[in-house]
Order: C-alpha cells, then structure tokens, then sequence
C-alpha cells in the first residue's frame, strides 16, 4: 500500500496518482482479471449501476495487483465495467499482494458476496481453483467458508452439457431444478426432459415427481386421443346403433351412399318416435 502523498511507477515510467491509501488509476489502463470467474454481466444492471456511478460516483474502490507495472483487478470487474460505461475517467483502486490462487479466490469471494452469479459461474470458478492451483475440494472450501459437500455438489453441475446448462440459465431454472436434472445420466433423456420442464414450466417440486416417475419406469404419458383407421369399423357401429333402435320400436331408416370424396351415411328417425325425433347424418372420408 503506498502513503500519502506517493507515487506509482510502471515499467514504462507511467504515474498513478496516490490519494492517501487510494490509487487513482484511469479507467483505461485497468487490465480484468484473467481468473475473474463470472463470464456472464447483465448489460441492463451495469447500465443501471453506472448512472449510480454518475450521480454518486464510486464509493467503494476496486481491489488491484500490479503485473508487471499494469494495474489488474483483483476484484470489483464490474464496478469498472459500469465505470468505463458511465465515462469516468479514472477510478479509486486499493492496491493488494494476491498473486495466483490468492487472486482467484478473492474474485470469486468478491463475487460471491456482491452479485448473485449463476450457479454454473460458481461451479467453473470452483473447478478453477481447484484444477489451476491445485487445491482438494477440502481446502477450496476451507479458503471459500463453505462445506467440503457443498463444493462437491456445485462441482456435479458441471457434467450437464453447455448447451443445456445455457438453456437452464435462459428459462431462469434454478439449481435445484438442474440438481434434479442430473439424476437422469442419458442426455438426450435429459434433453426432453427439459424440454418438458422450460415449456411447462415446472416448478422443482413438478420437475422433482417427473424425474422419480421417469427412472422409475412409470412416466406418466397423456393418453392417445383413438383413431379409427378401419371405416367399416365406424359403419358397423353405426348399423349397430340402428339396430338397436328398431328393437325398441323405433322405425329408424338408414341410408349409405358414396363419392369419390366421401361416404354418406343418414340415419332418420320418426319425429313420433320415443323422445325427440332427429336426423343424424354422417360423413366419413
């Protein structure tokens, strides 16, 4: 941290001013950070946060490491983000020794705590950390303050394909929805499934009952509107019908005749027939 009154120095002789235990540092000489683990910042919520920053300007400073002698974030991507938007110049930075896994776990943590990511987002960043700097799930979620569990099941996230963890993020399906989702290990079952899921949409108890009917062999299917694919089997009930009404004691008449587009058939029933009299007629193509 450098005191008051202070200055700077890249490698190439560029100055950032000093302001007590802030830096000033403009805004187009910040650099992101590589092991930023949000990939995804809603355009309409920087737009909001920078005309926060114009009528207010920033009130917290972003955290940076210097590289080099080029300023890069450690954390607070998207307050930088919103400031180049909202055309500040320069911006307050706190100068931190994080280097590696300790700059990766500040972005997340930074994260984490301001701006809800998708659950997908905090998956990869735990897999980075992991996977990059060679931590055990045990020490990701010692540094992380979280259970050794918990890091696991964000880690199982990941074996859903980016095409449906995309899709999940795009219909705002929660991560229950995807932890009930990945008991189906065929993705293109899986793939259906959410089909059904997004256009229902399911809530995650809904969404929970289908995948227990599902592996359990008893998914429940609407039931097929009949067809009758045999014409003689419509007439004969028809025939049938008729019968039974002159064995009533109805005189019903029946007539069939046909064209080259369909088959006419004209049931008529006496008006001092038992209840209403009526003429049915039907067509069949």
């Amino acid at each position: 941290m450098l005191g008051n009154g202070q200055w700077h120095k890249d490698m190439g002789g560029q100055r950032y001013k000093n302001g007590g235990k802030i830096l000033m540092v403009p805004t187009a000489d910040l650099r992101p950070n590589p092991d930023q683990p949000r990939r995804n910042f809603s355009y309409e919520k920087l737009l909001e946060l920078a005309q926060s920053l114009s009528e207010n300007g920033m009130l917290q400073p972003v955290s940076i490491t210097f590289h080099g002698g080029i300023p890069v974030l450690v954390a607070g991507e998207r307050r930088w983000r919103a400031a180049k938007i909202a055309g500040l110049k320069e911006i307050p930075c706190i100068e931190v020794e994080a280097k590696g896994a300790q700059s990766a776990l500040l972005a997340l943590i930074e994260n984490l705590q301001r701006e809800d990511m998708n659950c997908f987002e905090e998956a990869e960043g735990f897999r980075r950390l992991i996977q990059v700097y060679g931590l055990t799930q045990e020490e990701a979620a010692q540094r992380l303050g979280c259970t050794q569990p918990t890091v696991a099941n964000k880690l199982r996230l990941l074996r859903l394909p980016a095409e449906q963890r995309e899709r999940m993020i795009e219909a705002g399906l929660s991560e229950r929805h995807a932890r009930a989702l990945l008991r189906v290990t065929d993705d293109d079952r899986r793939g259906a499934l959410l089909n059904r899921v997004i256009e229902g949409p399911l809530t995650v108890a809904a969404t929970e009952r289908l995948v227990e009917e599902l592996l359990a062999g008893r998914e429940k299917r609407k039931r097929p509107t009949p067809l009758i694919r045999d014409v003689r089997l419509f007439l004969n009930t028809v025939n049938h019908a008729v019968d039974t009404m002159r064995r009533s004691g109805i005189d019903a008449q029946a007539e069939k005749s046909e064209t080259e587009d369909y088959i006419e058939y004209v049931v008529r029933i006496p008006k001092n027939a038992p209840h209403d009299g009526r003429k049915l007629s039907v067509h069949t193509a």
